[in-house]
């Protein structure tokens, strides 16, 4: 290999690393991991503290809101799994008891702590029968 190749290679590999911690460093805090209710109550330890979006279902008659305030705690599920939620904002108007929501906020040891919530109706969603044809 020639000598100007052995530099172009040098080059192209320590670009690469420097690339590669600017991205890691600039964005390291506030990427985001994707989980269920259930995988983050499996080992609750393991994401405490971490940037997530948690997504389950509003556990029915759980919902809490603290009066004259937009304070909220209510209970999440998915299979069989819980965590107390909590929620300081305005909420979507399809939050309810059975709504499946994503929550983007922070595991604490004393629940979910919500800084951002979407939310679907679960009947708006389902799934029709399929009609008779010709009727």
């Amino acid at each position: 290999m020639s000598h100007k190749a052995v530099k172009v290679g040098v080059t192209a590999a320590v670009l690469a690393v420097a690339f590669g911690a600017l991205l890691y460093f600039s964005l390291g805090e506030s990427l985001q991991q994707y989980k269920y209710v259930d995988e983050v109550m499996a080992a609750p330890q393991q994401w405490e503290g971490k940037n997530l979006q948690v997504h389950g279902y509003v556990v029915e008659n759980s919902i809490q809101r603290k009066p004259d305030t937009v304070e909220y705690k209510f209970e999440m599920e998915r299979n069989g799994k819980r965590v107390t939620a909590y929620f300081n904002f305005i909420p979507p108007d399809q939050f309810k008891d059975h709504a499946e929501v994503v929550l983007t906020g922070v595991l604490t040891p004393t629940g979910f702590r919500a800084s951002e919530m979407t939310a679907k109706c679960p009947s708006k969603y389902q799934e029709r029968a399929p009609t008779p044809t010709g009727v």
